[in-house]
């Protein structure tokens, strides 16, 4: 006597268009994230006649603890800070511009800092801290 046996279907699940999703995620992260490294050598380049200038698009400003306030290297004053921005400034949609304060620095000297990077029209900026 035969008994017949049951057919077990087995359900096999396909992961490659979740493979394809997680990397499509991965790629997306990878080029929304702003990756901005400081140069550590310093370099005198040759000089050149024809050669283009390129603008670098993130500027700093720095805040000390003594409340002295430098933009590109330069010190200028809370009152000069924003014609000093405007006057680098390429592009206000897309330049960046990173405040570096003191973490002894006045609070209220880091706002108005802030305040006349948004007067000068400037919507990208951070505030760098350390981890």
């Amino acid at each position: 006597m035969e008994f017949k046996r049951k057919n077990h279907n087995h359900v096999h699940l396909n992961i490659a268009p979740l493979v394809d999703v997680v990397f499509l995620l991965l790629l997306f992260f990878m080029l929304t994230s702003h990756l901005m490294l400081e140069p550590s050598i310093k370099i005198k380049l040759p000089e050149s006649k024809t050669a283009k200038t390129e603008h670098e698009r993130v500027k700093s400003i720095f805040i000390t603890k003594t409340g002295e306030i430098y933009y590109l290297d330069k010190k200028v004053a809370l009152h000069q800070l924003q014609s000093a921005i405007k006057e680098t400034i390429w592009d206000i949609e897309t330049d960046f511009i990173r405040i570096k304060a003191d973490k002894e620095s006045n609070v209220g000297l880091l706002v108005s800092v802030i305040d006349e990077v948004r007067l000068a029209g400037i919507k990208n900026y951070s505030i760098v801290t350390e981890k």
